[in-house]
């Protein structure tokens, strides 16, 4: 069933049979609106139209009314453009039971792929027929799959609800009961499982091993059957089915003869589709602060049942989750957090296997105990139940004041609405960092401390170590492969001790993580923050000090810093430094005054938490500086 979450891979078989019945259809014209939200107006026989809206990681559905599309359209939606506009589309399919939707198109001799994931933060991928990347919306690069051009997008193996053959296997193989196997294993849900269980006549508690996979795939296929012939989707409080499992349904529900009517109506609008309808007759002060209220209020709720709900899980398993927290915590002093992953992989321990998920840098794990939760192996079982104590006190006093709110409120003054978003700390924000131009992330040491922590903490086999060839430079590490070594060079050279010796130049190389050692020879001294590196080196020569810093406002807003030509392509307000004069925290001040001088007074209210001098100093070289095109 779809939540506000996103939706399940019953939903995405829903919307793919929906498609699939309005086939033959040709690909008009693709709209992009925000950074995870597109359309794709689509033409049918019959001069049929259609507008299908994708919003990546947790929806994809035909509506009735299309956002505003932008005057300028983004990059993306023009690359599509290219690719797939006039194409015909040849085939609609999910792989197995996966939020996965792919577009077989055609157009002219050549046929492409259009992927469109509806999981986790999501993304909307374009391949070549042999399922090379050609562009994805998000580069992304994880432990098992590289999501950048030219790598070949890669599909999990067989579907465990495509055959009997196929069940059985995934049953055989699998540890837990029987309802908890199918909701998991098989994708299919907690609700959707229960159902199963409960037509093929099979006690949902058994061990899934012993299960008669007959009766589960005769049920399997029929609730297919039920999604593909029989849609009769309805709404409820939380969610939006495609059919009505229940013997009737809830009392407060909306039925819909369409899924996709369903889903539109079900889901909010996004911040292109408010724009649209914003003329509208709109609500009194007073309802929409109340309607708000009563929202806040649902979600608080929602939010202290689901942290009881963890807590109750933590002291249900308290025997099992204390020994993982001691084994972890002995086997962390010996082992590095890679091997143990490694070893828990190979053993076949029932327990082993519900650790599903590791979190090295925070020394945690994920723990599949009914409900999937973080455990933090250097806390005992009563601190970690105690984040969620924490999560449920602090809810419920925002409900006791939005509930007191309630009974107080008064008409305001209209105040206008804060669009800007700040961008969410990531981990590797303390150090020195910026984001190539062809999506790479690059750290950089801001003292000796922080260059041991990467190489020793973070650098793995695929990165590259990158050193300015001089004394006193920040550490570079290059997190993946990169075109734009020319960016990062620039970047290793101006955060180094050229900048503070008031060098416009300096050479830089780089080596293999393997070539990195801190073991000296005998009679060398390796201090503090320092490094040997054995073996060839790749230099980079005469490279031109320079640091851009600049205010980017979308899809998050923040300040940003880095190689000039990178940093002034993606901000707002901009400005480039150079060795010279100035100290750090002079330079800092009047870089904040230049940025806010490039923006509206409307915008510098809406970010005075991100806009500030703190902010501005953490990108500026130690050093002299100077201003380009200052007087």
């Amino acid at each position: 069933m779809a939540t506000a979450q996103g939706m399940s891979g019953i939903d995405v078989r829903a919307v793919m049979y929906e498609l699939t019945g309005k086939l033959p259809l040709w690909i008009d014209k693709v709209y992009q609106f925000d950074s995870r939200t597109l359309s794709i107006r689509l033409n049918g026989e019959g001069h049929a139209k259609y507008q299908l809206l994708l919003e990546a990681g947790r929806r994809a559905h035909l509506v009735k009314t299309a956002p505003e599309p932008p005057k300028n359209p983004p990059q993306f939606a023009m690359f599509l453009r290219k690719y797939i506009s006039g194409g015909k589309v040849l085939a609609i399919r999910q792989h197995g039971l996966e939020r996965i939707l792919i577009f077989d198109i055609g157009k002219g001799a050549l046929t492409c792929r259009l992927i469109i994931e509806l999981f986790d933060e999501g993304n909307v991928i374009l391949t070549d027929e042999t399922y090379r990347i050609i562009k994805p919306l998000r580069h992304h690069r994880f432990k098992d799959r590289d999501i950048v051009p030219d790598a070949i997008y890669a599909l999990s193996g067989s579907d465990p609800t495509g055959s009997q053959v196929n069940l059985a296997a995934a049953l055989a193989g699998d540890d837990r009961d029987l309802v908890r196997a199918l909701a998991i294993s098989c994708m299919l849900g907690g609700t959707y499982a229960e159902w199963v269980c409960r037509t093929a006549g099979a006690d949902k508690a058994q061990p899934a091993a012993q299960a008669d996979p007959g009766p589960l795939f005769a049920a399997v296929t029929a609730l297919f059957d039920m999604v593909e012939h029989y849609v009769h989707p309805v709404i409820s409080k939380a969610s939006c089915e495609p059919v009505v499992l229940a013997e009737s349904p809830p009392d407060n529900g909306s039925r819909f003869i369409n899924f996709s009517d369903a889903l539109e109506a079900f889901y909010p609008m996004t911040r292109a589709e408010k724009v649209k309808v914003a003329a509208k007759p709109k609500l009194s002060e007073e309802e929409r602060i109340r309607k708000y209220q009563e929202s806040a209020i649902r979600k608080f709720d929602e939010k202290i049942a689901k942290a009881e709900e963890i807590v109750a899980a933590i002291y249900e398993n308290y025997p099992f989750i204390s020994q993982v927290i001691t084994s972890l915590a002995a086997a962390s002093k010996r082992l590095s957090w890679q091997e143990i992953e490694h070893h828990l992989k190979d053993t076949s321990s029932t327990d082993a296997k519900r650790i599903i998920a590791f979190f090295p840098g925070e020394a945690a794990v994920e723990v599949d105990i009914g409900k999937k939760v973080k455990i933090f192996t250097n806390e005992t079982v009563e601190q970690n139940a105690g984040h969620y104590y924490d999560q449920i006190k602090k809810f419920k006093k925002k409900k006791e004041g939005a509930l007191l709110a309630m009974k107080t409120v008064k008409p305001k003054k209209k105040v206008i609405r804060r669009d800007l978003v700040p961008m969410k700390k990531l981990w590797y924000h303390r150090f020195r960092w910026f984001i190539t131009s062809d999506g790479v992330v690059v750290l950089g040491g801001r003292d000796a401390g922080q260059n041991e922590e990467l190489v020793k903490k973070y650098m793995t086999g695929g990165d590259l170590f990158v050193h300015a060839d001089v004394h006193g430079a920040s550490v570079v590490i290059v997190k993946g492969k990169t075109e734009k070594m020319d960016e990062v060079a620039q970047f290793a050279a101006s955060y180094s001790g050229a900048w503070r010796s008031g060098h416009f130049t300096a050479d830089v190389y780089s080596a293999g993580p393997n070539q990195v050692s801190k073991t000296p020879q005998a009679g060398e001294f390796v201090a503090r923050g320092s490094f040997i590196v054995r073996g060839e080196r790749t230099y980079y020569r005469n490279v031109p000090l320079a640091v851009g810093i600049g205010l980017v406002l979308e899809p998050h807003a923040a300040v940003i810093g880095g190689p000039p030509a990178v940093i002034h392509s993606r901000t707002k307000a901009f400005a480039e430094l150079k060795p010279g004069r100035f100290e750090p925290n002079d330079v800092a001040k009047k870089v904040l005054r230049q940025l806010r001088e490039k923006i509206t007074p409307d915008e510098e209210k809406q970010l005075k938490g991100v806009l500030n001098t703190d902010a501005v100093a953490a990108f500026v070289p130690p050093g002299g500086s100077d201003i380009a095109g200052a007087p």
